[in-house]
This record gives structure tokens, C-alpha cells and sequence, in this order.
């Protein structure tokens, strides 16, 4: 699909061109939409388990909360290719953070009525906003410079993405779970809330999403304002004549990085999403779920350390290794976790974090590499795969049925695939040249 030029400064990524203007500005415009879709999205962390109590839910219902939130992903990215064709690369960010702050205004009027339905749709609303930022924002950062420094400009926003991911569990333990009944009741406490009690426990996310949702207005009338310099034919993709004869299912590499994208997010969202309830009981951490929450920084913490440590290892050892030894470290605390008590079973799934760091990006940058012309189709089916976190109503339906704990041997199933796509499934076949941005 060619996207056509808009009006403003073309952007020059020709190799070995030099930029037309300091893009420092502009990255850091970016690096801000890559932390808000960070910060959101973990919000979510937080908000299961306050939901989980305020709706009287079982695990099933709240991973479905999660899962609903991945369905986005797999059915706004078509459109939202569409309609940057059709609107143009800045004019498709303001319209996505449009839609995550009406999302987040609709958190309003559900936790008022309250009701578990309007949720729902509230953050599938903002989930799909996120799909368009992350359509449109990706490939631009990556052409809005020299094509050479592209994976050092992608990774620098990645950064800012963890960051957001970080800071998100102080602010709903603080602001949500720190303001609520359930969320400071005692560690183990079978207590059922009044009806009044969960209105009002209710009420407490009104204020952090009235938050959000004024600082992405702000953020959208911003990057509205800003000039940007149009993409021109920097991503548009590759001629038929270029790509005729060619088909992406002869690379194994991405055959098996499609899966290995969707079986990673399972993991990733299923430890995420159980965390505070897992370190909250009392054969584990005995905390509330304010105090686990802050445990849960810790985890979100450790994935950004271990993308920076991973970036620096890659320069020097393969990927496939490296991906090989996350994945195993991943599989071992993961057993730890399940079949031990206390703090060791605690800290075994706070590390996990550490494992998990680099797989995205690794098994991203593995699935296309060696793909030439096909490389921007090889990517879309990648980003697609993200839909997988929403088989976390999978693990949340394990918790119900076996428990808890017992769930997380799906999560050490995921490392194991992992592991075999790192050793067999990422080698190249097919390879074709590496294709040149003009």
C-alpha cells in the first residue's frame, strides 16, 4: 500500500544522506507518544485487580477485561493502515490520542453507573487509539532520519515506552488502588464489600483517567500544532516487479516468528496481569494490593534494565543466543514461582521481568530479517500477532479451574516455544537482499 506525500518538509532517507533538519525535536515529540501507550497500558495491571473487586469478578472475568483490550490490536490495524493512507501520518496520531482520551473519558460514566459492559468498551476505545499510534508512529521514527542510526532511534523511543511501563503501577496503586477498600484491605482478607463500599471504590478511577485524558489532549493539540515533516515515498512499500515470484512463507524465520510474537505476549500479559493477586496472598508476599503494586514497578522496572543490558550484549553475541538464554532463564523462575512459596516465589516472577526484556524486539528484528522486499508485509503480520495477549483469558480460566499459581505453567510453556524458536525456528531461509530506502 504506497502512502502519499503530505504538505509540509519531505523527510530525506536516502542512504547515506544527511538529514534535512534536526530531528531531535521531533523524536522527542515521539517519545512521548511512545510513553503515554506504555503508561496506559499498564495502568491496566493495577486496574484488574481493583475491577476484580469492585465487580465481584472471577479470573476468567478479569483476563477478559486484558484480553478485550489485544482483540483491538487485531482488529484496528487494517483500518488504521487505511486511514493513514487516507489522512496522512501526524493527522492519524492526533485522531489516535482523540480516541484514547474519549476512552479514558468514558472510564467516567463506568465507574459512576458503575458498569462492567461500558468498561469494556471504554478500553477497547483506547486500545485502539493505541493500535493507530503504534501504526503510525513506528515506521515514521524509523525513516525520520538517516536510515543507518533507524534501529538506534527505535530502540531510543522503546526506552521511553519501558519508562512509561514503569512509572504506571505507582500511579494506580497510588491513585486507584491506594484510594479504595479493597485495594488497602489486609493481606488475605475475605471481607466482602458493601454495596457502598464498591460504589465508591468504584469512583476511584475517575480521577487518574481524568488525568490521563487531559494530558492526551494536551499531547494531541501539541503534535497538531508541531511541524512535521511529511514521510514522502520513504515507506512506501516496495514495487509488485520487486516482490513478484516472492513469497513470505518461504522464510521460516518469520513462518515461526508469527507465532513466537503471539505465544510471547501470553507470557508477558498473563504475568503482568496476576501479578498483584499472585504476590498479594498470604503463601506469598501477604501484601495488599497497594503494596504489591509497588512490586510490580520492580517488574516493569526490570524489563527496562534488561533492554538496555540486552543492547548492549547484542553487539557482540548473536541474537538467537541471547534470545535462547531469556527464554531458558524465563522457564526456570517461572517453575520457581509455581511450585514454591513466599518470597522466593515472589521475587522468582518479579524476575521474570529481566527474561522477558528482549524478547519482543528480538523476535521481531529475527521474524524479518532476510526478508528484502517483503520486510514491511513480514512486519505487518508481526504486528498483528500482538493480538495474542488476549489468550490471557486462557490463563485466567486455568487460575479458576487448577489455581492460581498452577496458571503460570502456561507461562513456562510460552518460554519453552521461545527457546525452540531462538534455536530452530528464527534461522533464515530464502534470504533475499536487504532492501535500500530511497
Amino acid at each position: 500500500m504506497a502512502l502519499p506525500a503530505r504538505a509540509g518538509k519531505t523527510v530525506s532517507a536516502a542512504a547515506g544522506g544527511k538529514p534535512q533538519a534536526s530531528f531531535r525535536p521531533i523524536l522527542t515529540l515521539l517519545a512521548s507518544l511512545f510513553f503515554m501507550w506504555g503508561f496506559i497500558t499498564v495502568i491496566n495491571n493495577t486496574l484488574l485487580p481493583h475491577l476484580r473487586a469492585v465487580f465481584d469478578l472471577n479470573y476468567t472475568q478479569t483476563t477478559l477485561i486484558e484480553s478485550v483490550w489485544f482483540i483491538a490490536y487485531l482488529f484496528a490495524s487494517i483500518p488504521s493502515a487505511k486511514l493513514i493512507e487516507r489522512v496522512g501520518y501526524q493527522h492519524a496520531m492526533v485522531i489516535g490520542l482523540g480516541m484514547m482520551a474519549a476512552g479514558a473519558l468514558v472510564m467516567v460514566p463506568a465507574a459512576r453507573i458503575p458498569s462492567y459492559g461500558v468498561t469494556l468498551f471504554a478500553l477497547f476505545v483506547i486500545a485502539s487509539g493505541i493500535t493507530l499510534l503504534q501504526v503510525a508512529a513506528n515506521p515514521y521514527v524509523a525513516v525520520v532520519g538517516p536510515p543507518e542510526t533507524a534501529s538506534s532511534r527505535l530502540n531510543l523511543v522503546q526506552a521511553f515506552n519501558s519508562a512509561g511501563a514503569t512509572l504506571a503501577p505507582l500511579f494506580g496503586g497510588y491513585l486507584i488502588l491506594g484510594r479504595s477498600t479493597s485495594g488497602t484491605a489486609a493481606a488475605g482478607s475475605t471481607a466482602v464489600l458493601t454495596q457502598a463500599e464498591r460504589i465508591a471504590d468504584a469512583h476511584a478511577v475517575v480521577l487518574p483517567y481524568l488525568i490521563v485524558a487531559g494530558i492526551l489532549v494536551v499531547l494531541a493539540v501539541v503534535i497538531a500544532r508541531f511541524p512535521l515533516p511529511a514521510m514522502g515515498t520513504a515507506t512506501q512499500r516496495s514495487g509488485k516487479e520487486a516482490r513478484r515470484g516472492q513469497s513470505l512463507w518461504a522464510h521460516r524465520n518469520l513462518v515461526f516468528g508469527i507465532p513466537a510474537i503471539f505465544i510471547y505476549l501470553i507470557a508477558e500479559i498473563g504475568v503482568a496481569n496476576l501479578f498483584i493477586n499472585f504476590v498479594s496472598q498470604p503463601e506469598i508476599g501477604n501484601l495488599t494490593h497497594e503494596q504489591a503494586s509497588h512490586y510490580l514497578f520492580l517488574l516493569w522496572g526490570g524489563m527496562m534494565v534488561g533492554r538496555l543490558v540486552g543492547s548492549a550484549v547484542m553487539r557482540t553475541i548473536p541474537a538467537e543466543k541471547v534470545l535462547a538464554f531469556a527464554s531458558t532463564g524465563a522457564f526456570v523462575v517461572m517453575i520457581v514461582a509455581t511450585f514454591t512459596t513466599g518470597h522466593v516465589a515472589m521475587w522468582a516472577l518479579i524476575s521474570v521481568g529481566l527474561f522477558h526484556s528482549i524478547m519482543f524486539p528480538t523476535i521481531f528484528t529475527l521474524g524479518i530479517r532476510g526478508l528484502g522486499p517483503l520486510t514491511e508485509e513480514g512486519s505487518g503480520l508481526l504486528i498483528m500477532a500482538i493480538a495474542g495477549g488476549a489468550l490471557v483469558i486462557v490463563q485466567g480460566w486455568l487460575a479458576d479451574t487448577y489455581g492460581l499459581q498452577t496458571s503460570f505453567l502456561l507461562t513456562a510453556a510460552c518460554e519453552l516455544y521461545v527457546l525452540f524458536y531462538a534455536v530452530w525456528g528464527a534461522r533464515v531461509t530464502a534470504a533475499l537482499p536487504d532492501r535500500t530506502v530511497e
